[in-house]
């Protein structure tokens, strides 16, 4: 099984865009309307929507939905309102010691990841892993504020905003945790899901969304699939997600951990996952240095670096059958 990854730098949407948005719309279709069309709410409502809670990035979606032809059910698409439910995994981890960086491994199925690095400048400079086309599953901005999140745990759903646009959004306009907690105070979310937030200052936070509550700031400094209590215990099973957590922990705790040896935990079971048929594998771990305002990004057999001031446009193959690295 393979992953295809792509690394592009495009300052505002354009061809390179619309070529990635060309390629996965047909797959990105099928899944929004694989509850009905009618299951999912007009162009009317998402498009007001979009514009009453993140107004700085709808002269962005109108480039965007210009540039994908224009159709009705792309249009609703991307306004990241009220999407279907979709379920990760993820393990991430602020480390603080002799160093600074958010690091995370997304786990997911490789046949529905994009794959794209896009280092974008439609409102500020950001870097960032894509999903539907132009949210955000982890990324950084020019200020160094960083940001990755994980799945929540929870089976609620509700009626707001896809949380990968959300990500995009806070990395387009903010460059504080006292704005991104601004912000989510009063954005809706549709799933619940965990956002770790790390500035360049060394202040951190991660925030748990649910539709069904307001937000909860903590201090954690590493999350997996669940918040402050398991509400899904089927799935909290599945995923493992306390043993993963107690993993993160106990590394934290480690006095002889350097950033490296820390690193290096995320490409080895239990953090690393291999059920990539069954929707629960370890697509990529990232890692994001604020202070130097770049990324790591590392597989089995490959690891790529790109920042601010050296981003390579880059397209390449991974392997997923490599084996992750022994147990020490």
């Amino acid at each position: 099984m393979f992953l295809y990854i792509n690394c592009l730098e495009e300052a505002q949407p354009g061809e390179k865009w619309k070529h990635l948005f060309d390629k996965s719309w047909p797959y990105y279709r099928k899944w929004f309307v694989s509850e009905g069309l009618l299951r999912r709410v007009g162009y009317a409502t998402s498009y007001r929507k979009l514009k009453e809670y993140m107004p700085e990035l709808v002269p962005v979606y109108d480039a965007l939905v210009g540039l994908a032809g224009g159709g009705d059910v792309a249009a609703r698409f991307l306004s990241g309102y009220c999407p279907p439910p979709y379920l990760s995994g993820c393990s991430q981890a602020v480390w603080k010691k002799n160093g600074l960086s958010l690091i995370r491994n997304y786990d997911y199925s490789p046949h529905y990841f994009e794959g794209v690095v896009l280092y974008s400048n439609w409102l500020r400079p950001v870097i960032a892993m894509s999903d539907c086309n132009w949210g955000v599953l982890d990324g950084i901005n020019d200020s160094g504020l960083s940001i990755s999140l994980t799945f929540g745990g929870s089976q609620v759903l509700g009626k707001g905003f896809g949380v990968p646009l959300l990500v995009r959004y806070l990395l387009e306009t903010c460059e504080s945790i006292e704005e991104v907690n601004e912000k989510v105070n009063r954005i809706p979310v549709h799933m619940a899901y965990n956002l770790t937030v790390l500035e360049a200052s060394g202040k951190h936070c991660t925030i748990f969304l649910a539709p069904d509550s307001d937000p909860l700031i903590t201090q954690e400094l590493a999350i997996t699939n669940h918040q402050d209590r398991i509400t899904w215990p089927a799935y909290a099973k599945m995923s493992a997600t306390l043993e993963r957590h107690h993993q993160l922990i106990t590394h934290l705790d480690n006095p002889y951990q350097s950033q490296d040896t820390f690193l290096s935990n995320f490409l080895k079971p239990p953090l690393y996952q291999t059920r990539f048929e069954k929707g629960f594998g370890t697509l990529y771990t990232a890692q994001y240095f604020p202070e130097e305002k770049k990324v790591g990004f590392y597989w089995q057999q490959k690891q790529i670096f790109q920042s601010f001031e050296e981003f390579e446009d880059k397209h390449f193959t991974i392997d997923l059958s490599s084996k992750p690295s022994p147990m020490v």
